[in-house]
């Protein structure tokens, strides 16, 4: 029964240590915090199967990758550079989006049932996807903001940028990931209707 258990983390290797990598920009600090979670995972046993193997997994991780983040940012070392940010802070890609008054150009796609698509895994699958094609730092920030839900000083400081920064990435992500959805998920529910 452990063996199976085991086995069945396992397959969610690759899954975490795409995660950690993200977050962290280091293999070897993502190999590391994988290894941590599956540790944890396998030592505490702590699964209740209240929720799904792989959510549990990376809510363990999340916090691995947390600790690594404030152990490195104990640590007295220079502060490598963010990436071109600037590639990414121009919003102007999203004015075609509004009016002149702010009003949508062309209103959403019909959501439907948003909690009903939270309970599919097809979903999340597809949000994995939408997540995979944002910018690797805006990937970055959304994740350490939504998904470790990090404080944004706590993500300014490991990122060197400002507040300003921060949220102007973050409403790209947004932006980039409702888009994303409404052409791969929720148009796809309307077909289905």
């Amino acid at each position: 029964m452990a063996e199976d258990f085991a086995r069945l983390i396992e397959s969610h290797r690759g899954y975490l240590l795409r995660v950690a990598q993200l977050q962290l920009r280091d293999r070897d600090a993502a190999e590391d915090v994988v290894q941590d979670t599956m540790l944890a995972a396998l030592s505490g046993s702590g699964f209740a199967g209240k929720s799904s193997l792989k959510t549990w997994l990376t809510g363990i991780l999340k916090h691995k990758i947390v600790d690594a983040i404030r152990r490195k940012q104990r640590e007295p070392v220079v502060v490598a550079a963010f990436g071109d940010i600037d590639s990414e802070l121009d919003i102007e890609d999203f004015d075609a989006l509004f009016k002149d008054n702010g009003a949508w150009e062309s209103k959403p796609a019909e959501w439907g049932n948003p909690e009903e698509s939270l309970g599919q895994r097809q979903f999340f699958d597809m949000m994995d996807i939408c997540l995979e094609r944002l910018p690797p730092n805006t990937a970055r920030v959304f994740m350490m903001r939504e998904v470790m839900e990090l404080e944004c000083d706590e993500i300014c400081t490991e990122l060197s940028i400002t507040s300003n920064n921060l949220w102007v990435i973050l409403y790209r992500a947004r932006m980039a990931l409702r888009e994303c959805l409404e052409k791969n998920w929720f148009a796809g529910e309307e077909r289905r209707r």
